[in-house]
């Protein structure tokens, strides 16, 4: 119901309910492709930081991810209850802590990587190349 002079708002229109629609395709598509890892889109993110750049600090990877301290707090706890990452002790910063793969997390980077190339596919497999580009050039956009 609008108010006298107002037009009612199409909400399936606005880059809000589309962006939480998409994102949420995107997780359940994920969550097809990688039901038996266990894992979260979250949790993949995290590890995909870490296969390209092991050893980076615990508050460094939250920037980089932009995931609050206390959410990374628990993504890795439950990373490293699965024996994926390690925390250590960083050599210069007595109040940081490196996240490191372990063997097994380093493992399943040749495993995963193609499975993600496939979800995404399954997600943006009606775009065009040049679409894509655009698209991924948008949402950089707004991220930042």
């Amino acid at each position: 119901m609008s108010t006298e002079g107002t037009t009612p708002i199409d909400i399936e229109k606005m880059v809000g309910f589309l962006l939480a629609k998409a994102y949420q395709r995107a997780c359940l598509i994920f969550k097809e492709h990688f039901e038996q890892y266990d894992l979260t889109p979250q949790q993949f993110g995290l590890l995909g930081f870490l296969w390209r750049e092991d050893g980076i600090t615990q508050a460094l990877l939250s920037a980089k991810s932009q995931i609050d301290r206390t959410t990374m707090g628990g993504l890795i706890d439950r990373l490293e209850k699965e024996g994926l990452v390690v925390r250590r002790a960083h050599p210069e910063d007595r109040r940081a802590y490196m996240v490191c793969l372990t063997e097994k997390g380093k493992a399943l980077e040749p495993e995963l990587t193609p499975l993600a190339l496939r979800a995404q596919e399954k997600f943006i497999g009606k775009l065009d190349p040049q679409e894509v580009e655009t698209l991924k050039s948008l949402l950089e956009k707004i991220r930042n």
